[in-house]
């Protein structure tokens, strides 16, 4: 029997909102804003790696197209309460500013792992550090997870793995 994500009873927070940006779920009506600051940062990700050492994503050859589906699979995922993709909107929701991931996790120490990114064109606003600290609040306070991984940030990717 597959190990229930979060309890069925618990209540999917909508938003994180911030004086700087508000997460709310990816669905495919961001294609467009996502698209743009997915391939505007391209090499600043393959740099940073968020999704481990060994993934590649994104690469040049991403397609509109493509992202399109890989937003449809995140949000019937977080439909589904088996993963949870938030985008990164700024408060006009004019600019995707990036994106946070919540994974159930394959490393029995750990309940969730989450992922996250920034844009490029925030990193010397210093939003990455912002995100970082408010998500961490966020889940802390409003998850229902005990033990929460923040691999290439808390943990290194070669201890979480």
């Amino acid at each position: 029997m597959k190990k229930i994500f979060v309890p069925r009873d618990f209540k999917i927070p909508k938003s994180l909102e911030t004086e700087k940006f508000r997460l709310r779920m990816l669905t495919i009506n961001d294609v467009k804003l996502d698209y743009d600051a997915v391939m505007s940062s391209i090499d600043h990700l393959q740099k940073t790696k968020p999704f481990g050492p060994n993934h590649n994503w994104p690469t040049k050859e991403l397609s509109y197209e493509q992202d399109l589906i890989d937003l449809g699979w995140h949000q019937k995922e977080f439909q589904r309460r088996t993963s949870f993709a938030y985008t990164m909107m700024n408060l006009d929701e004019s600019e995707c500013l990036g994106c946070m991931y919540i994974y159930p996790s394959d490393n029995p120490n750990y309940d969730a792992v989450i992922i996250m990114w920034v844009r490029k064109s925030e990193i010397a606003n210093g939003l990455d550090k912002i995100l970082f600290s408010s998500v961490k609040k966020w889940i802390h306070e409003k998850w229902p997870f005990k033990k929460v991984a923040y691999p290439g940030r808390e943990v290194s990717w070669n201890e979480f793995e």
